[in-house]
């Protein structure tokens, strides 16, 4: 198969996927500096240090580009989550295991993380989509991580949809709400280990 190169700004030629992660890397840059409502296409292109050309050639707008890299975001804490759990440790560690990983993913790029809780619900329809979709990954994996021998022994049932929904809805507002009056991700964590335990441990498992 042909790799298909575009022409850079500075004279060097990379191949689509590289000019790509420079596009989603310059867009994180620019959030982080001004957020996502005052960054535009002509900033990403500056910061990418490539043309408005390239850009387009990989991206219909600057929303597309957005949810590019919050799929990629969402999806690699996912993953950080899902490895940083050891299923045969008992539910309690856990719960800290999995709730200091989402901490550290988050605290790795803290205005991405503003900006996927407070700006994609005022965006279109794939950003909609987006959301739609993250949601149900993020219910899955917590599904996935609570069916096994210690689970199991403490929860006499998968947790609901709707239980995960709850979690996921509340850590995500804390975690804005918490940088955005200026504090630290990590300022949240015990208390996202509490609320965690009490959710889908074994006291919340036997009621009705």
């Amino acid at each position: 198969m042909t790799t298909v190169l575009y022409q850079d700004a500075t004279g060097t030629a990379e191949d689509q996927g590289l000019f790509r992660q420079r596009l989603l890397d310059a867009l994180a840059d620019s959030i982080a500096a001004h957020g996502y409502r005052a960054t535009t296409v002509a900033d990403i292109v500056r910061r990418a240090r490539t043309f408005r050309r390239t850009f387009y050639a990989h991206f219909s707008d600057q929303e597309a580009c957005f949810v590019a890299l919050l799929t990629e975001a969402n999806a690699q804490m996912i993953r950080q989550i899902s490895a940083a759990v050891d299923p045969a440790a008992p539910w309690t560690v856990q719960v800290r295991q999995a709730v200091d990983a989402w901490i550290a993913s988050a605290e790795s790029r803290p205005a991405i993380t503003l900006s996927w809780i407070r700006d994609v619900p005022a965006l279109g329809t794939a950003a909609r989509r987006l959301q739609r979709d993250t949601m149900e990954a993020f219910i899955t994996m917590i599904q996935t991580l609570c069916d096994t021998e210690a689970w199991r022994a403490v929860r006499p049932g998968p947790v609901s949809r709707q239980l995960a929904v709850m979690l996921l809805g509340g850590l995500r507002e804390l975690t804005a709400s918490t940088v955005e009056d200026g504090g630290q991700v990590g300022d949240i964590t015990e208390f996202a280990v509490q609320a965690t335990g009490a959710l889908l441990g074994p006291a919340a498992a036997g009621r009705p």
